[in-house]
């Protein structure tokens, strides 16, 4: 006996809310913060009654945890397109360009990521703030891959130097509400790539 097209559809409508909700959690929590938002607020964002949201979210935190996995997601697509690149170094100098892109948001709200991290480190319990590490984890490991693939003599830091100055460009971008901050350090991001990997490319001497 095969499903029938009615038989599926609650299912499929089930996964739309379910998905909604989750990147309504991802907006709403970058743009208000974890303290300030309620599952209301995330509700009315994904167009969910909230008398629904407890059918697939219990609690606020496990809506966090949500947005922290909508997030993985995001950062797994670009890095999957990126991947596409067959160059290390493009792929490296799209990310920055990606991150630059970003710079409205960024200069409103913060780094998505970071801010989160910043927030729920500031929690006495509840194990978030590790779940929210595992997230800038993946992306370091990313780029530390990158850097290794050129060759690079210390990939660790210099993923740990490139991420460093997003999260940094971000922060000032916020601070001082101009997203051109990130249209600057991200173009000096990009030629400090291209120096770095000159420094690979050039012969040493004969």
């Amino acid at each position: 006996m095969t499903d029938s097209k009615d038989s599926r559809h609650p299912r499929a409508k089930a996964v739309g809310k379910r998905q909604r909700l989750m990147a309504a959690a991802s907006r709403v929590l970058h743009e208000q913060g974890v303290e300030r938002t309620t599952i209301a607020d995330i509700a009315r964002a994904a167009d969910v009654p909230v008398g629904n949201v407890y059918y697939y979210f219990k609690t606020k935190d496990e809506l966090v945890e949500a947005a922290l996995s909508e997030h993985t997601g995001h950062l797994e697509a670009l890095t999957g397109r990126l991947d596409q690149l067959p160059d290390p170094r493009e792929r490296l100098k799209g990310l920055v360009e990606a991150w630059v892109s970003g710079r409205d948001t960024a200069a409103r709200y913060g780094c998505p990521t970071g801010t989160l991290a910043v927030e729920l480190d500031k929690r006495a319990e509840g194990g978030l703030d590790l779940a929210v590490g595992h997230v800038i984890r993946r992306l370091l490991d990313w780029v530390e891959e990158q850097y290794r693939q050129l060759g690079m003599a210390d990939p660790e830091e210099l993923a740990l130097a490139l991420v460093g100055a997003y999260q940094g460009m971000s922060l000032l971008s916020n601070a001082l509400r101009d997203p051109e901050i990130m249209t600057r350090e991200g173009a000096r991001l990009v030629r400090w790539l291209d120096g770095l990997t000159e420094q690979v490319n050039t012969p040493g001497p004969r």
